[in-house]
């Protein structure tokens, strides 16, 4: 059952066109990871499905509901409603750095979805338990490793029980040794068949979790399929340079 439907999404900045007639869909359950250049518009394509940019044409259906169709908007209050369907974890954290953890993760729960404090709180210390953040309640995020302050970004937005998960480049503000907790949680995850949508530099990892992989390159998703069917043998030439490329610099290991 799809949760996600995009069809013709095209976003320009200026002259500049940016996503170019992009159609595709996720089911409900399924992880699907973009990769592709830097530029190619990954993460402007998130921005557009999460409502952080306006898209200049095209569709986007979440879970039944039109958040925009053929380039209008729902209206305001629908519009929420249907962002709330949604999460997102950056790349940079993006947490409050004047709020202790357990309020980084309240704040939203409290002020968007009315939960009681105590409720909230007790959410709150559900999902540090199962980002093994027990211990960092009451800290700040100065106080946290880079990677302790992602998965507090991973909890603040399934804080908000999203029936969609995306992550932006998840891991690559980390030291290397810090990456390997961030993909043990979207393990975790996948396990429990939270539906996610990941742009990743990580192709081992897309191989390993990712039900799907889809190509992106100038604005555009020239080719996709099953994770490792793409991975270790793209049809297109320009797949195949790609992720030769990477694992030139030793990035991945293709099998050829």
């Amino acid at each position: 059952m799809e949760i996600i439907k995009v069809e013709e999404l095209s976003k320009s900045f200026g002259k500049l066109d940016v996503l170019k007639n992009i159609s595709f869909s996720v089911n409900r359950g399924e992880v699907v990871a973009i990769i592709g250049p830097s530029g190619s518009g990954k993460s402007t394509l998130l921005r557009c499905i999460t409502h952080l940019e306006l898209v200049n044409g095209g569709s986007i259906t979440l879970a039944g509901r039109d958040m925009v169709k053929d380039g209008v908007y729902a209206p305001p209050e629908a519009l929420r409603e249907i962002c709330l369907k949604i999460g997102l974890v950056f790349q940079n954290f993006n947490l409050f750095p004047h709020f202790s953890v357990e309020r980084n993760i309240t704040e939203a729960q409290v002020h968007v979805l009315r939960r009681s404090k105590e409720d909230a709180a007790g959410r709150a210390k559900v999902l540090l338990e199962k980002m093994g953040l027990s211990d960092k309640a009451a800290s700040y995020p100065f106080e946290l490793s880079g990677g302790q302050q992602q998965r507090v970004s991973i909890a603040r937005a399934l804080a908000l029980d999203p029936e969609v998960l995306f992550f932006d480049e998840p891991t690559s503000a980390l030291d290397p040794e810090l990456t390997g907790d961030i993909l043990k949680v979207i393990r975790d995850l996948a396990s429990e068949k939270m539906t996610m949508v990941i742009v990743t530099h990580e192709i081992p990892f897309a191989r390993e979790v990712a039900d799907r992989v889809l190509f992106m390159d100038g604005g555009a998703f020239i080719e996709e399929g099953p994770a490792a069917e793409l991975i270790d043998n793209p049809r297109l030439e320009r797949t195949k340079a790609f992720l030769a490329r990477l694992s030139r610099f030793g990035e991945i290991e293709t099998k050829r």
